[in-house]
This record gives C-alpha cells, structure tokens and sequence, in this order.
C-alpha cells in the first residue's frame, strides 16, 4: 500500500488503526470513570414513608429516577405528566422495581395556563399535604412554538408553568410543612442573559439559547421564592443536575445531532446520576433550614453575581406574575 509515495506495508496500517482504537477506547473509559468518580452521590438512608412528593415530568430521564427513589424510600408519588401513555407505564415499572404501589399518575402540561389551574384544583381537593414539590419537567424547542396562551413554549414549560403551579399550590404547601420546594435549573445559565424586556421571546433569533435563559430564570424565581418564604415552613433550593443523557437532546435536530449522540452517550451523566442531587434536596436532613441555595453534584455551589442579582430577581416575578394572569382568588405569595 503507497501512503503519499511512500510504500508502507498493510498489516502496518491495520496495526495503527487498532492502536487509535484501543487508545481512543481508554481514553473515554478513563473519561467516565473520571465522572464516575467525581458524580455526587445522595448517600441519605432517610424514610419518606407518609409523605407526599410531586414530581413534574417524571414519566422518563431523571424525574422518573427521582420518583424511584423516593418511591423506594417509603413516598406517595405523584407523577405529574403531559402524556398520561408514558406515565402509567413509568408507574408501572416504579411499582415493579420498589414494591411501592402508592403511585398516582395526573395530567399536567406545563405550556398549558389551563391544565394547571385543573392539576392545581385537583391537587387541591384530594390532596391533605404536599411535603415536597419538586420542579423537574423541562424541554428545549429548537424552533419558536406559542402556546394557547400565547407563551414561546421552553420559557411557558420550564419557568411561566412553574411559578403559577407554585403559586396555585402554595396554601397547601403552608399547611404541609415542613416542606421543600427542588427547582432543576442548569449550569448552562452562565452561557446567557436575561433581557427583562424580553421575558416572553416569541421573537427571538434563536431559540435553542431560549432554554439557557429559562433556566436562569430557574435560579431567580427559587431566590426570590426563597426570599418571599423566609420565616415560613418552606425550603427553596435549585441544583444543576450535571450533563445528563435525557429526552431533552432528542430536540436537536440533524446533522447536529449525529455527534451530540455520541457525546451523550460517551460522556454524560445517567439519569440515575443525574437524579442524585436533586433526591439529595429532597430527602438530606442536614438541609432542613438551608433554603435559595444552588448545588450540584450534592453540594453547594456559588452563582455569579449576576444570578445573585436580587433586584432583578425580584422585577423577574413582578412580570411572571403578570404573564401568568393571576388573580385576585389565587393564593399569595
């Protein structure tokens, strides 16, 4: 065989090509053993028997880990889901693998004002305590969608669904505590911005990045939270899951997604490991007073001093409160 004029003998080649082979194979298994190593772990062997958790988006990836979890450790789970399909076969296999049959499965969809307000009400009459409210569904539209409400659909899902379920469920949480609110932000908050004129982007240029602000966002709506509900019973915290092999990727469309695979596959968290931390904020004792903290892999971490930003923290609630059309009958926060 001629290489570049230069005649080189084949089983050479196919030495070389076994040689990058094995060396690329160590390379990400030393990679994922790194991670492996480095992944928080809840290592908390607290009970949950007769509490109440809901879960938002637990029907696959990490909230449906978190729901074994804590189904395993004794919880009434409530999966809060758009596709009732998935749901109950998640309920299914949660019974299946925990032995805990306490599973409801109830209609949520977080783009919808409207099937809030009936989770919400549902919730409401048939529920006596809720003693952790765990924010986990999220997606990341890779093109503009509005809602019914008229909401670009990533920021209505991952931040305008959540403060207004909060909100609807907050009487009920008061009654309950002590109890804990987990909002599942993300790290990647730092790749943008929040344009406070620009809350609602049913415009904007491109809307993949729209996920990084709604989970920054994420972060201002838990520190304000947190800050609405000091001297209360209620803990509010959010966690950055780590990089996490999720439904959410399935959004990026080809060709972009051909290598995003492979990275996802060679290198991302589990959704198991990804679910540690925020398990880890539902259940830990030493977290019992901690609350508008921000963590990852089971520890706390610093914000940047923008995501400290309590001002702007606070004008971001003023306009969610306005964009979720909340009204005068709705609880107070």
């Amino acid at each position: 065989m001629e290489v570049f004029g230069v005649e080189i003998c084949p089983i050479y080649i196919y030495a070389l090509l076994a040689l990058l082979a094995v060396g690329g194979f160590i390379i990400i298994t030393a990679i994922k053993f790194f991670a492996y190593i480095t992944c928080g772990f809840c290592y908390s062997n607290v009970k949950m028997d007769n509490k109440t958790v809901i879960i938002t988006g637990a029907s696959s990836g990490i909230g449906k880990e978190t729901a074994r979890d804590l189904a395993r450790r004794g919880a009434k789970v409530i999966l809060a889901c758009r596709n009732l399909d998935k749901g109950n076969e998640t309920k299914d296999d949660i019974v299946k693998t925990t032995g805990n049959e306490n599973i409801l499965v109830k209609k949520l969809d977080l783009a919808s004002q409207k099937s809030i307000r009936e989770f919400a009400k549902d919730i409401n009459d048939t529920e006596t305590k809720i003693n952790v409210l765990i924010h986990n569904a999220g997606t990341a539209e890779t093109r503009i969608k509005v809602t019914e409400d008229g909401l670009e659909t990533t920021m209505a899902t991952n931040h305008f669904g959540p403060f207004l379920l909060t909100h609807l469920l907050m009487d009920l949480l008061k009654r309950s505590g002590p109890c804990r609110i987990v909002v599942v932000a993300s790290e990647l908050y730092r790749l943008s911005s929040v344009n406070l004129d620009k809350l609602n982007p049913i415009r904007a240029l491109v809307p993949a990045h729209i996920y990084y602000t709604s989970k920054y966002v994420n972060i201002y709506f838990t520190r304000e939270l947190a800050r609405r509900l000091e001297g209360t019973n209620i803990t509010v915290n959010c966690l950055h899951p780590g990089m996490v092999d999720s439904g959410i990727w399935r959004n990026v469309p080809a060709p972009l997604s051909w290598p995003l695979i492979a990275v996802v596959k060679c290198f991302f968290k589990t959704p198991l490991q990804g679910a540690q931390t925020t398990v880890h904020l539902a259940v830990s004792e030493e977290l019992e007073n901690v609350s508008g903290k921000y963590f990852i892999d089971c520890k706390e971490r610093s914000l940047s001093s923008g995501a400290m930003d309590s001002a702007k923290a606070k004008k971001v609630w003023e306009i969610s409160e306005n964009i979720v059309n909340l009204k005068e009958s709705d609880p107070k926060i």
